[in-house]
């Protein structure tokens, strides 16, 4: 362990830094001071990293390291830790490797007993969180569906009976059907919209997934936060039924009570429908 230890000192250190995801005046004093004293910047777009380095004064050599280029990147970057050189690895904002490259060589660095730490910072995925109102214990960060509706659906149906709070990134060309989707499958939830966060027109919606038609077309980048699932049935079936017979004694047509019913239950609008035939069913056979 000891001559382990004695090696990884004469070898470099791999930084994950943390960059602004918007707003540049959220660089830590930290941050700017690693990336000026590396030996070279791997960033996931060097023309986008290049205003910010430019801003802060920091003339480190930088290369790009991106999805396309990530696994013949990965060998030549370890070999110049092994050498002695210190990498700082960024992404176009926020924090490397989530929902961005990074994870094979973070993985490669730790193979080879190089030292791997984070300078951290600015994550869109917590500013959304907590912006959202929705519970922040526990979550489940998602990040991007797919884009094919297909793909993108199965993903939701996995989701659909866990209790945490889910976070989502998606595109503003995307997002109604997204929501729709969301609204197919979850059918009652809760969920906010946090888009351009820290930038000037940062704005939060929120809305439940029956109030779909209500969101404005957006633009920028978007955090979209949906309530986990809960699972409201506490009554059993008999209570069920009484509870759709109340609402029609209140007045309400016998469909109109089972969507109140089901909206209020957090059922399946049809679930309610069939136990209620069923019930129907029974009391004319007895």
């Amino acid at each position: 362990m000891e001559e382990s230890d004695k090696m990884s000192k004469q070898k470099g250190t791999l930084y994950l830094v943390s960059t602004p995801i918007g707003n540049l005046s959220d660089m830590t004093f930290r941050a700017v001071e690693t990336l000026k004293q590396v030996d070279k910047i791997y960033a996931e777009d060097t023309r986008t990293s290049y205003t910010l380095l430019n801003h802060y004064g920091i003339e480190t050599p930088s290369q790009s390291y991106h999805k396309y280029n990530e696994n013949t990147r990965v060998n030549s970057i370890i070999n110049e830790l092994k050498d002695g050189q210190n990498i700082a690895l960024i992404s176009d904002a926020g924090t490397p490797l989530i929902s961005d490259p990074g994870e094979n060589l973070v993985k490669a660095a730790i193979n080879e007993d190089i030292i791997v730490t984070h300078i951290p910072g600015p994550t869109a995925l917590i500013s959304g969180l907590i912006l959202s109102g929705k519970p922040t214990h526990p979550f489940l960060f998602y990040g991007f569906l797919p884009s094919k509706n297909a793909e993108r659906d199965k993903i939701i149906e996995t989701l659909k009976y866990y209790p945490y709070t889910l976070i989502f990134y998606e595109a503003p060309h995307r997002i109604k059907t997204t929501l729709k989707a969301f609204k197919d499958i979850f059918i009652t939830r809760d969920f906010s919209i946090i888009k351009e966060i820290t930038k000037y027109y940062e704005t939060s919606f929120h809305y439940s997934l029956e109030e779909i038609d209500k969101v404005p077309d957006l633009k920028g980048e978007i955090v979209l936060v949906l309530e986990g699932y809960h699972d409201k049935k506490v009554f059993n079936e008999e209570d069920l039924i009484q509870h759709i017979i109340l609402n029609i004694e209140d007045g309400l047509p016998e469909m109109d009570a089972i969507k109140k019913v089901a909206k209020e239950r957090k059922m399946k609008k049809n679930d309610v429908y069939m136990a209620f035939q069923k019930h129907k069913s029974n009391q004319r056979s007895a």
